[in-house]
């Protein structure tokens, strides 16, 4: 019994050792290298590059008042439409002392005038209806007091506009009532009830009551590398996504390429504007981040080859042709590139296979 678990023993080791040695020597025989075989064909090269920006209305208004007050009402929101001359808020005036003083003083003394002036030609009067004196003595007074009571109408609306920023006689011309100077989509509000205002002057721009913009006109605004933009011309068709969209893409025409240069990071980018052409029933929001695809070169009925195929030396191009000997370099001359595809001028003819990338096996 032990000398048959011996040879069991010996058989197993053996058996063992057999199959390492096998496992190895299998592991370690070259194996045949494949690569996949890629036939050039025709086809359309387009060579495009993308722009990052920013989606916005052409022009923007920014609405402000011809008065300093405090705001007393809004009649509107940010994301409501509004015409133009339409009520977008009412202030309410907060008069400068000095100006009202010297407002009421004026109304005073106009008052004193005009009573001397009825008084004159209240006397004159009498006078020339008894025929004592002429037409043209009674005419001048009367002429005094008409202009004594111009003078007083004039002090009054002066006082009435500093005091509560508008006159009797032109309540529907209000400057304190804030409209609106263009017709669109109300895109911020700034202020609220309660928040003091001032006008536009030498010394501040003045407070903004509200931003009005035409949602229909817009356009795409971004900035392309110095490199690219000598390839883009006016009038070049642009392709735009936005990332806040989901498989939404709007047509677009460059507009716009700016003359010069600003500096980001190093880099000169140039400025460039394309009209935005949104479609139906697609809603834009002011500021949207999106990408311009620009079309910068294209080559229609062209040969074209996966440009993984394609191997570099130097200047020099080449690829591996297969032939009746396996496969066989061979030197070709390349055009445009859309970064997956090249456009091959010379070197090959259609039908010809070219070895590809290696094709890797599992273990």
């Amino acid at each position: 019994m032990k000398k048959f678990g011996k040879i069991l023993m010996i058989l197993l080791v053996a058996a063992v050792f057999v199959g390492t040695f096998a496992y190895l020597f299998q592991r370690s025989r070259p194996k045949e290298v494949r690569y996949e075989e890629l036939t050039p064909e025709m086809g359309t090269i387009a060579k495009s590059t993308v722009v990052t920006g920013k989606i916005q209305p052409r022009d923007e208004v920014n609405v402000k008042p011809q008065i300093s007050g405090i705001v007393a009402e809004l009649y509107k929101e940010a994301g409501q439409t509004v015409q133009q001359n339409e009520v977008i808020a009412k202030l309410k005036v907060i008069p400068e002392m000095s100006q009202l003083s010297s407002a009421q003083s004026r109304v005073r003394l106009s008052e004193v005038n005009l009573k001397q002036a009825q008084t004159n030609h209240d006397r004159e009067k009498a006078l020339f209806d008894q025929q004592l004196i002429s037409a043209e003595a009674f005419d001048k007074v009367a002429q005094a007091l008409q202009q004594a009571q111009e003078e007083y109408k004039a002090a009054v609306e002066s006082l009435e506009i500093i005091r509560d920023g508008v006159s009797s006689s032109n309540k529907s011309g209000s400057s304190t009532l804030i409209r609106s100077s263009v017709s669109g989509l109300i895109l911020d509000i700034p202020v609220k009830v309660g928040n003091t205002v001032i006008n536009s002057n030498t010394f501040n721009d003045g407070t903004t009551i509200a931003t009005v913009a035409d949602m229909d006109d817009l356009i795409f605004d971004g900035n392309i590398d110095e490199t690219e933009v000598g390839r883009v011309h006016l009038g070049l068709p642009v392709r735009i996504t936005v990332g806040a969209l989901q498989d939404v893409a709007f047509d677009a025409a460059l507009e716009y390429i700016s003359p010069k240069a600003t500096e980001s990071g190093g880099t000169n980018l140039f400025e460039i504007k394309a009209t935005v052409k949104v479609p139906e029933g697609v809603t834009i929001r002011s500021g949207y981040s999106a990408n311009a695809e620009i079309e910068l070169q294209r080559e229609e009925n062209v040969m074209t080859l996966p440009e993984s195929a394609i191997q570099f030396e130097g200047e020099k191009t080449y690829v591996y042709v297969l032939g009746d000997g396996g496969y066989e370099r061979r030197d070709v001359v390349t055009g445009l590139s859309d970064g997956v595809n090249i456009e091959i001028k010379e070197g090959l003819v259609l039908g010809e296979k070219v070895r590809g990338n290696q094709i890797l096996e599992s273990k």
